[in-house]
């Protein structure tokens, strides 16, 4: 288990795929260090719609696992993001945002493969 807080830089559209499954992805700018960083997360499947309830500019606090796979001998990681919360004043308490995200299996590489997909050397997503 991994958290990070920021500011959310970008809230992407909810990706879907052919097989059903879905994805949204979004980005926070952290402010912990003399450089900041851009970090994107992502919620899959009935998830999506949590970040709804959020819009860029707004401070949260993202706890996540780390995932990690490999497809067609290259590796990818992706920070799965599991509880979303909007950052408070000055309290530990919860918000009014603050939704758990129940973690999900990782898709199989079929799950995101596109029918119009031809070159084995493309990413899967």
């Amino acid at each position: 288990m991994y958290d990070a807080s920021g500011k959310i830089k970008l809230i992407s559209d909810t990706q879907t795929f052919p097989s059903g499954f879905s994805k949204r992805e979004f980005v926070v700018t952290t402010a912990d260090s003399k450089y900041p960083q851009d970090l994107k997360f992502e919620v899959v499947k009935d998830k999506c719609a949590i970040l709804d309830n959020y819009k860029e500019g707004q401070d949260v606090q993202v706890n996540f696992d780390i995932r990690g796979n490999e497809y067609n001998g290259k590796y990818y990681v992706n920070l799965s993001c599991w509880k979303l919360a909007a950052a408070g004043g000055g309290g530990g308490g919860s918000d009014e945002y603050s939704q758990e995200v129940p973690v999900a299996a990782e898709p199989s590489p079929s799950d995101l493969r596109n029918e119009n997909d031809f070159d084995d050397d493309d990413i899967p997503f």
